[in-house]
């Protein structure tokens, strides 16, 4: 019989939830939805509100009204774990000035082609898991006639990976958690034998040079959010 602590739950609190009521609301309705007494990790999913302009001073005051709402929520054990999604590093920055529990988890785009080098740091030296999302560039890295070369020259080295362990071992090893998508179980247990091998540092330094090219996103990109 499958147990709740067999399962990890993962919410979300959508950009037109933000602040402290909409915040305690959306936590208390997932908790009924799912009908589970508690969540496992819960992440406000963008620093910006739906319908606000990007550089409204609203984002601010409302995203610190949604954190203080998951802080009660973490202290009354109804959330085990509170983070953020798609926070840039001035976002995480100015939590220190409101925040009384630093977010757990980060968790943003990255993979070669959005690398995010400083962002990585800054959560690492502050206690900031960097969770990856969009690993395989939406599928778009995936395919046979992408145009990025060293991903090419990696995958002709390695024929006892496939293209989607490689990137998943690139930001693994960059000390990322990653968070592949998979559609079969054929593809989800590729993605967890990739943790069986590793990279050498000379593929690694091949598929870091990716980012001296201009910076692609397939997701989100909250740089303007105020």
């Amino acid at each position: 019989m499958l147990r709740r602590e067999d399962v990890w739950i993962t919410s979300k609190l959508a950009p037109k939830q933000q602040g402290y009521d909409g915040a305690a609301a959306a936590v208390l309705e997932s908790l009924k939805s799912l009908k589970v007494d508690y969540i496992d990790l819960y992440l406000i999913h963008w620093p910006g509100t739906s319908g606000k302009a990007l550089d409204s001073p609203e984002h601010r005051v409302l995203r610190e009204g949604s954190w203080k709402a998951l802080e009660a929520l973490y202290r009354q054990k109804k959330v085990r774990a509170i983070g953020v999604s798609n926070y840039t590093q001035r976002h995480l920055e100015e939590m220190r000035e409101y925040a009384e529990i630093r977010p757990m988890v980060n968790q943003c785009e990255l993979h070669p082609l959005a690398q995010q080098p400083d962002l990585l740091q800054y959560c690492r030296e502050s206690g900031i898991v960097f969770t990856a999302y969009a690993s395989l560039g939406e599928a778009a890295l995936l395919a046979d006639d992408t145009d990025v070369e060293q991903l090419k020259v990696i995958c002709n080295r390695r024929p006892d990976l496939t293209r989607a362990q490689i990137l998943l071992l690139w930001g693994l090893q960059h000390g990322a958690a990653v968070i592949p998508k998979a559609t079969s179980d054929s593809h989800l247990r590729e993605n967890f034998a990739a943790a069986d091998h590793r990279l050498s540092a000379d593929e690694m330094a091949i598929l870091d040079d990716i980012g001296n090219k201009p910076e692609k996103r397939f997701c989100w990109n909250a740089a303007n959010v105020a």
